[in-house]
């Protein structure tokens, strides 16, 4: 077979891609209630004679298999699209507003599985020309506890066995037509916890027979800002965050507890196992200076996202056919945001880009997360493009 055109295969279906997008964002669907939005992809996948399997409640493990595999084993590439939407309320006045009040695509995960879909209808109209195999990882709750983890447990990188994979995510803050890519870490780990601080209720006019838990939190959030500010080298990212404290029912009570609770982000496993121990100690140490008590709970919750350093070369190698050199933007900066691809990064040589979105002349730059997130479609067929070819020249051991 000939050079595959897969930016004009992309092109030709470009009607079905803003349909799926649309309906997808019209529809949105929380992490594990994905029910419609899954039932969605297996009528397309039933209709394209792809199989598939359900995995991980909501989610969907597909198969393209390649027709041009001599004996013995084959390599096995994986493509990945999360399905979640936000509990957030969609502010657009357009006609694919979301129709479901307080929930909305607000993180483009619409848009991860039209392009796995579209990638996935031209990949297996082709399949008798590749030389291994295509899966399709349609992820749940991305945006809460990570379907991924639950997908590698339920075996969907064996059987065949993958041997890379590869994801993308939409950014408004890069412009249509162009990708984003880093070698090495690129998104951080993270920690959520929760701290219950327990003192000795009282009255607010004799704080002396009372054990304030109130004072101690105060103490409390301030020590864990040293950690971060002090025992971590500051050309390395790391950051602690205290997005809530309960406690208390009126001015003039001293109450029995108060709750925290936050989140630790790191991008070096050292760093990460080091600031779990120190947020332990400290606050231990500040409670039982202050006749207080305290639970502690420290989550284990997204790793580090590691790109591979061949597979990133194998993403800008087949960019280069797709959108040219000039569009491959050399990212120099991780992010402290956290993605649930890292788990399957973290079992595979992974490669996870950020596929351009953004049109300031359209007026498409609100972010991600936001009641007025959007995207510039035309990004649609640029990501099944990239997806294909991705996966062709990975298969095929070249690129053409």
């Amino acid at each position: 077979m000939g050079k595959v055109d897969f930016l004009k295969c992309s092109a030709d279906i470009y009607n079905k891609l803003i349909a799926w997008r649309r309906d997808f964002h019209r529809n949105p669907e929380l992490g594990f209630e994905e029910f419609l939005t899954s039932a969605k992809i297996k009528a397309f996948l039933e209709e394209e004679g792809i199989p598939y399997i359900e995995t991980a409640k909501t989610g969907i493990c597909a198969i393209i298999k390649g027709g041009d595999v001599e004996e013995g084993p084959c390599k096995t590439i994986a493509l990945r699209a999360d399905m979640d939407a936000l509990p957030l309320e969609d502010k657009k006045v357009c006609e694919y507003s979301s129709q479901v009040k307080g929930k909305m695509h607000a993180c483009g995960h619409d848009a991860h599985m039209t392009i796995l879909m579209g990638a996935a209808k031209i990949l297996n109209s082709i399949k008798s020309t590749l030389k291994g195999n295509v899966k399709l990882l349609f992820e749940p709750a991305e945006e809460t506890l990570g379907g991924a983890s639950y997908m590698i447990n339920e075996g969907v990188l064996e059987d065949p066995k993958v041997d890379a994979v590869v994801g993308l995510h939409v950014s408004e803050g890069i412009e249509c037509g162009k990708i984003g890519i880093k070698k090495g870490v690129v998104n951080a780990a993270s920690n959520p916890f929760n701290i219950r601080i327990i003192g000795k209720g009282g009255h607010g006019a004799h704080p002396d027979v009372a054990v304030d838990p109130v004072v101690i939190a105060s103490n409390v959030i301030l020590a864990l800002q040293t950690i971060v500010s002090r025992e971590i080298p500051p050309t390395d990212p790391a950051v602690i965050t205290v997005g809530s404290i309960h406690g208390g029912s009126a001015q003039n009570i001293i109450p029995e507890e108060v709750n925290i609770s936050g989140i630790i982000r790191t991008l070096k496993t050292e760093h990460r196992e080091y600031v779990i121990k120190r947020v332990t100690e400290t606050v231990e140490g500040i409670v039982k200076a202050m006749r207080g008590s305290c639970e502690i709970n420290i989550e284990e919750s997204y790793p580090c996202l590691y790109n591979d350093d061949f597979m990133v070369e194998q993403v800008k190698e087949s960019a280069i056919n797709i959108i040219g050199e000039e569009n491959i933007i050399d990212l120099d900066k991780q992010s402290m945001g956290v993605e649930s691809f890292a788990y399957f990064s973290m079992e595979r040589p992974g490669a996870f880009y950020y596929l351009g979105s953004g049109n300031k002349e359209k007026g498409i730059t609100h972010p991600a997360h936001g009641s007025f997130f959007d995207i510039d479609e035309n990004c649609l067929p640029i990501g099944v493009a990239m997806q294909c070819k991705i996966a062709y020249d990975y298969l095929m051991g070249a690129t053409e």
